[in-house]
């Protein structure tokens, strides 16, 4: 029996991810009286992300949490905005780590810092000045090296979710996503392989960004999430989390396609994919490629 590589990595693998699709609510830390008002946000805080995160790190709020606001053209506010949120949510080891060269992404005081993480937050940005400025350096290999083999938790936002693929998209117009060569693509950061991931995804309309991706290698399984909308992914199994949509696209079904008839430029055509729509606890299984609806109104999807 053939197992797909994806499924292996991630079997193997002891860490977790949480990949987000931007826009996560971290409450109003950019108002100078976020304290007055924080009731207006409580529900990130009982029900979203960050908690999540907080709650799946290993020491919880002992452990201690890296923000790397690289992707940021402005990682000065992005960075203290992240921590304090985290903070409010009582996490008490939370660092700003600027990495803004690949001589610093090299260099023994970052390679100290991420080898005594418990946990990394990605903020979001350009994924490509994310991959251009991490890739390949002490730093990206000490992130796989801790998520294969010790319970570490990689955690990104729209270009630090996107980045996380082993395969990522960078460029592509959502409105002419459909037609042939619109999408581009390159290497991610490698923490999941045979899956491509879209973010902003409903609120930006790039259904057609995903189809083109998956058209071109069905084995490929592709991801969108919605705005303040992510996955928590360990095992094998992906857990929907936050207030929005994540989009599954399934091409290993595909019949037909008109792809490598047409030039560049003209619309593709696709027969028989697959596409599942999943909200706050639904589970996606990678091994079946089933989903399971939390509140089902049958009762009867069981993965």
């Amino acid at each position: 029996m053939t197992i797909d590589f994806l499924l292996l990595q991630l079997m193997d693998a002891k860490g977790k991810l949480i990949i987000i699709g931007g826009a996560v609510n971290k409450g109003s830390f950019t108002e100078i009286s976020y304290d007055a008002d924080v009731e207006r946000n409580l529900n990130f805080f009982e029900r979203g992300i960050m908690r999540k995160i907080i709650t799946e790190t290993k020491y919880g709020e002992d452990s201690v949490i890296e923000i790397v606001p690289t992707a940021s053209q402005i990682p000065q506010i992005v960075g203290p905005e992240y921590k304090n949120a985290f903070e409010y949510l009582g996490a008490k080891n939370v660092n700003i780590l600027e990495i803004t060269s690949r001589e610093q992404a090299n260099s023994d005081a970052v390679a100290a810092r991420i080898n005594a993480a418990d946990a990394v937050m990605f903020t979001g940005g350009d994924q490509l000045r994310l991959t251009s400025i991490l890739g390949g350096t002490r730093f990206h290999d000490a992130l796989l090296t801790k998520y294969r083999n010790e319970q570490f938790l990689y955690a990104g936002t729209s270009a630090g979710a996107a980045a996380a693929s082993e395969v990522m998209i960078y460029q592509g117009s959502s409105s002419e996503a459909l037609l042939k060569g619109e999408i581009k693509t390159t290497q991610g950061l490698g923490f999941i392989d045979d899956v491509i991931v879209d973010t902003h995804f409903v609120q930006r309309g790039r259904i057609g960004r995903l189809f083109q991706a998956v058209v071109t290698n069905p084995r490929t399984l592709g991801i969108g999430l919605g705005e303040d909308t992510g996955l928590f992914i360990h095992e094998g199994k992906m857990t929907a989390v936050g207030s929005g949509l994540v989009i599954i696209v399934d091409g290993s079904g595909i019949k037909d396609t008109n792809l490598t008839m047409i030039e560049l430029g003209q619309p593709i055509s696709i027969d028989h994919m697959i596409v599942h729509v999943m909200s706050m606890n639904d589970v996606f299984d990678l091994r079946s490629k089933n989903l399971k609806i939390e509140n089902s109104q049958y009762s009867l999807n069981s993965i």
